[in-house]
Protein backbone atom coordinates (compact mmCIF):
# COMPACT_ATOMS: atom_id res chain seq x y z
CA UNK A 1 0.00 0.00 0.00
CA UNK A 2 2.83 2.59 0.35
CA UNK A 3 3.39 2.46 -3.74
CA UNK A 4 1.10 5.08 -5.15
CA UNK A 5 -0.51 3.90 -8.08
CA UNK A 6 0.60 5.00 -11.71
CA UNK A 7 -1.37 7.62 -13.57
CA UNK A 8 -1.02 6.12 -17.20
CA UNK A 9 -3.09 8.87 -18.98
CA UNK A 10 -5.33 12.03 -18.15
CA UNK A 11 -7.63 13.38 -20.62
CA UNK A 12 -9.80 17.08 -20.30
CA UNK A 13 -13.40 15.84 -20.40
CA UNK A 14 -15.09 19.32 -19.94
CA UNK A 15 -14.17 22.41 -18.20
CA UNK A 16 -15.79 25.82 -17.42
CA UNK A 17 -15.22 28.96 -15.81
CA UNK A 18 -14.48 27.46 -12.15
CA UNK A 19 -13.64 23.59 -12.86
CA UNK A 20 -12.30 20.97 -14.97
CA UNK A 21 -13.46 17.81 -15.31
CA UNK A 22 -10.25 15.34 -15.81
CA UNK A 23 -10.31 11.49 -16.05
CA UNK A 24 -7.51 9.30 -15.15
CA UNK A 25 -6.48 6.03 -16.50
CA UNK A 26 -4.88 4.47 -13.26
CA UNK A 27 -2.47 1.14 -12.98
CA UNK A 28 -2.57 -0.27 -9.00
CA UNK A 29 0.27 -2.26 -8.02
CA UNK A 30 -1.47 -5.48 -8.13
CA UNK A 31 -1.96 -4.40 -11.93
CA UNK A 32 -5.55 -3.31 -11.85
CA UNK A 33 -6.37 -0.71 -14.29
CA UNK A 34 -9.27 1.59 -13.51
CA UNK A 35 -10.54 4.95 -15.14
CA UNK A 36 -11.39 7.36 -12.67
CA UNK A 37 -13.28 11.12 -12.90
CA UNK A 38 -12.69 14.56 -10.67
CA UNK A 39 -12.97 17.54 -10.72
CA UNK A 40 -9.98 20.15 -10.69
CA UNK A 41 -10.55 23.53 -9.65
CA UNK A 42 -9.26 26.59 -11.13
CA UNK A 43 -7.72 28.94 -9.13
CA UNK A 44 -4.94 29.18 -6.50
CA UNK A 45 -6.77 28.07 -3.49
CA UNK A 46 -9.39 28.89 -1.08
CA UNK A 47 -9.82 29.44 2.49
CA UNK A 48 -12.85 29.45 5.03
CA UNK A 49 -12.35 31.12 8.45
CA UNK A 50 -13.73 30.92 11.70
CA UNK A 51 -14.11 34.59 12.50
CA UNK A 52 -13.91 35.08 16.74
CA UNK A 53 -15.72 38.22 17.99
CA UNK A 54 -14.82 37.11 21.70
CA UNK A 55 -13.68 33.61 23.04
CA UNK A 56 -17.35 32.16 22.30
CA UNK A 57 -18.97 34.55 19.43
CA UNK A 58 -18.06 33.81 16.12
CA UNK A 59 -19.10 34.96 12.16
CA UNK A 60 -21.65 33.06 10.03
CA UNK A 61 -23.50 34.86 7.08
CA UNK A 62 -26.64 33.49 5.70
CA UNK A 63 -26.29 33.03 1.65
CA UNK A 64 -27.80 30.99 -1.31
CA UNK A 65 -26.13 28.12 -2.31
CA UNK A 66 -26.76 27.42 -5.59
CA UNK A 67 -25.95 23.58 -5.10
CA UNK A 68 -28.23 22.25 -2.56
CA UNK A 69 -30.93 25.51 -4.00
CA UNK A 70 -31.22 26.83 -0.91
CA UNK A 71 -29.92 29.45 1.84
CA UNK A 72 -27.50 28.05 4.35
CA UNK A 73 -25.21 29.08 7.36
CA UNK A 74 -22.13 28.83 6.57
CA UNK A 75 -18.84 30.48 7.67
CA UNK A 76 -16.92 33.45 5.49
CA UNK A 77 -14.69 32.34 2.45
CA UNK A 78 -13.59 32.20 -0.85
CA UNK A 79 -10.68 31.78 -3.60
CA UNK A 80 -7.29 32.96 -2.92
CA UNK A 81 -6.69 35.03 -5.76
CA UNK A 82 -3.37 34.97 -8.43
CA UNK A 83 -0.76 36.57 -6.77
CA UNK A 84 -2.74 37.19 -3.31
CA UNK A 85 -1.41 35.72 -0.03
CA UNK A 86 -3.55 32.82 1.87
CA UNK A 87 -3.26 35.75 4.89
CA UNK A 88 -4.62 38.54 1.89
CA UNK A 89 -7.11 36.04 0.94
CA UNK A 90 -8.33 36.28 4.41
CA UNK A 91 -9.00 39.58 5.26
CA UNK A 92 -10.47 40.67 1.56
CA UNK A 93 -13.00 37.76 2.31
CA UNK A 94 -13.77 38.83 5.69
CA UNK A 95 -14.21 42.72 4.82
CA UNK A 96 -16.58 41.68 1.65
CA UNK A 97 -18.26 38.91 3.55
CA UNK A 98 -19.00 40.37 6.97
CA UNK A 99 -17.60 44.09 7.34
CA UNK A 100 -14.31 43.12 9.34
CA UNK A 101 -10.84 42.98 9.44
CA UNK A 102 -8.38 40.75 11.54
CA UNK A 103 -5.09 41.27 13.28
CA UNK A 104 -4.46 37.56 13.77
CA UNK A 105 -4.92 34.39 11.16
CA UNK A 106 -4.28 30.90 12.53
CA UNK A 107 -4.02 28.39 10.16
CA UNK A 108 -6.02 24.82 11.51
CA UNK A 109 -5.72 22.45 8.69
CA UNK A 110 -6.35 21.76 4.98
CA UNK A 111 -9.24 20.03 4.08
CA UNK A 112 -9.86 17.55 1.20
CA UNK A 113 -13.70 18.46 -0.02
CA UNK A 114 -13.95 14.69 -1.49
CA UNK A 115 -10.96 12.88 -2.41
CA UNK A 116 -12.43 10.43 -4.52
CA UNK A 117 -14.17 12.77 -7.14
CA UNK A 118 -11.94 16.60 -6.30
CA UNK A 119 -8.09 17.36 -6.58
CA UNK A 120 -8.45 20.15 -4.56
CA UNK A 121 -9.00 21.66 -1.12
CA UNK A 122 -9.31 23.93 1.55
CA UNK A 123 -7.85 26.26 3.83
CA UNK A 124 -9.65 26.62 7.50
CA UNK A 125 -8.28 29.75 9.34
CA UNK A 126 -9.29 30.70 12.98
CA UNK A 127 -8.89 34.79 12.73
CA UNK A 128 -9.44 37.39 15.64
CA UNK A 129 -8.99 41.02 17.19
CA UNK A 130 -11.44 41.69 14.21
CA UNK A 131 -11.88 45.79 13.83
CA UNK A 132 -14.89 47.12 11.45
CA UNK A 133 -13.86 47.31 7.87
CA UNK A 134 -15.77 47.12 4.71
CA UNK A 135 -14.88 46.30 1.22
CA UNK A 136 -17.13 45.85 -1.76
CA UNK A 137 -17.64 42.21 -2.62
CA UNK A 138 -18.89 40.10 -6.04
CA UNK A 139 -22.10 38.86 -3.97
CA UNK A 140 -25.49 38.39 -5.86
CA UNK A 141 -27.02 39.77 -2.90
CA UNK A 142 -26.04 41.28 0.43
CA UNK A 143 -24.87 38.71 2.86
CA UNK A 144 -26.86 38.75 5.95
CA UNK A 145 -23.95 38.57 9.25
CA UNK A 146 -25.49 36.12 11.62
CA UNK A 147 -23.37 35.72 15.36
CA UNK A 148 -23.44 32.24 16.77
CA UNK A 149 -21.58 30.97 19.99
CA UNK A 150 -19.42 28.37 20.17
CA UNK A 151 -21.26 27.25 23.14
CA UNK A 152 -24.85 26.71 21.25
CA UNK A 153 -22.98 24.43 18.57
CA UNK A 154 -24.95 21.30 19.26
CA UNK A 155 -28.17 23.35 18.32
CA UNK A 156 -26.43 25.10 15.36
CA UNK A 157 -25.35 21.33 14.32
CA UNK A 158 -29.45 20.81 14.50
CA UNK A 159 -30.46 23.35 12.42
CA UNK A 160 -31.27 22.37 8.65
CA UNK A 161 -30.14 25.02 6.95
CA UNK A 162 -26.19 24.51 8.85
CA UNK A 163 -25.34 21.24 7.01
CA UNK A 164 -22.21 22.21 5.07
CA UNK A 165 -19.36 19.52 6.43
CA UNK A 166 -16.40 22.08 5.75
CA UNK A 167 -18.35 24.42 8.14
CA UNK A 168 -18.70 21.61 11.17
CA UNK A 169 -15.43 20.87 10.28
CA UNK A 170 -14.19 24.00 10.88
CA UNK A 171 -16.04 24.58 14.18
CA UNK A 172 -14.70 21.56 15.53
CA UNK A 173 -11.21 22.12 14.99
CA UNK A 174 -11.89 25.96 16.52
CA UNK A 175 -12.28 23.92 19.64
CA UNK A 176 -9.66 21.92 19.48
CA UNK A 177 -7.75 24.70 19.23
CA UNK A 178 -8.82 26.90 21.62
CA UNK A 179 -8.72 23.66 24.29
CA UNK A 180 -5.22 23.58 23.67
CA UNK A 181 -5.66 20.25 21.82
CA UNK A 182 -4.19 21.46 18.29
CA UNK A 183 -1.65 22.94 17.03
CA UNK A 184 -2.13 25.97 14.64
CA UNK A 185 0.71 28.04 12.15
CA UNK A 186 0.01 31.83 12.23
CA UNK A 187 -0.37 33.35 9.05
Amino acid sequence: MDKKPEILARHRLAETRLFRIESMDIRFSNGVERTYERLVPGGTGAVMMVALFDDDRFAMIREYGGGVEDYTLTLPKGAIDLGESMRDACLRELQEEIGYGANEFIHLKKISLSPSYMSGGIDLVLVRNLYPSKLEGDEPEPLELVEWRLSQLPELFARNDCNEGRVLAALALTQQFLAGQLQGDPL
